[in-house]
């Protein structure tokens, strides 16, 4: 990697960091059960698994709290790959190049310009299918997929069969769903690409709480997940990162979701 990949990616390393107050914990194992959840695919062949509706323990340590989601809602297997990203933009400024693998250096705004985009391809109008970023509390809940370890595979952080990271991604994005899927059937939920929320950061939460959505306003976005030049550590389920809205750098990218409906 050279310097100027270097540079860019410890952009967003700072932006990032200072977000994490979890204390180290003993391994512990975990074998989660697969749950055939149901998929459906769009006009450009990106496909969506059905997250139902549930409650679950959201962060970690202190700031662990309950959320409660009571509607259900349809999230990406796979990240947003370039060929969909240029297919629905027009354009493709990622870094790394590779038509299946994970667009990147995309900002928040970018990522909700192609939601609106998608949203407006006459097959999806017909369908009645509106995309948009899943919300933090979404995500968290989906990369989850009913786990309440530090990653959706378990504790161990040697389990690289699910995951790009720093210790094995060459520095740099791999095609999207060559790794193993959590156990609904998601890819790519810990590293390959940071993924941008809905939701504007904040600090923490407390209390249990019903479909949250964020603060109404703030300086950075949520970003989950960690990224091919991140330690497993910044990879948990729970770590969460922030980063401007026009930000951009070859570490992030998103997926997108919708509701059943479309509303």
């Amino acid at each position: 990697m050279n310097l100027f990949k270097t540079v860019v990616v410890c952009l967003v390393v700072v932006a990032i960091c200072g977000c994490d107050r979890s204390q180290p914990t003993p391994p512990v194992a975990s074998n989660p059960t697969p749950v055939e959840l149901p998929e459906s695919a769009n006009s450009i062949g990106m496909k969506f698994k059905l997250i139902p509706a549930g409650t679950f323990t959201m962060g970690e340590n202190d700031d662990a709290h309950e959320v409660t989601l009571t509607k259900p809602f349809k999230m990406g297997v796979h990240e947003v790959t370039q060929a969909q990203y240029e297919q629905v933009m027009g354009v493709n400024r990622s870094w790394f190049t590779g038509a299946n693998n994970p667009v990147e250096t995309v900002g928040w705004e970018d990522a909700v310009e192609f939601c609106r985009k998608l949203s407006e391809l006459p097959a999806e109008k017909a369908a009645g299918n509106v995309y948009r970023l899943p919300t933090e509390a979404e995500w968290e809940y989906a990369c989850r997929a009913g786990t309440t370890t530090k990653h959706s595979f378990g504790d161990d952080e040697s389990e690289l069969g699910y995951a790009w990271l720093s210790e094995n991604s060459g520095d740099e994005t791999h095609p999207v769903g060559s790794k193993l899927p959590n156990a609904w059937g998601l890819y790519d939920m810990h590293g390959n690409v940071w993924e941008w929320c809905q939701d504007w950061f904040f600090f923490s939460s407390s209390g249990s709480v019903t479909d949250p959505t964020g603060p109404a306003t703030g300086s950075y976005r949520v970003i989950r997940g960690g990224s091919w030049s991140n330690t497993a550590g910044y990879c948990r389920s729970a770590y969460r990162g922030r980063y401007g809205p026009s930000g951009r750098s070859n570490g992030s990218g998103f997926r997108v979701s919708l509701s059943p409906s479309g509303k």
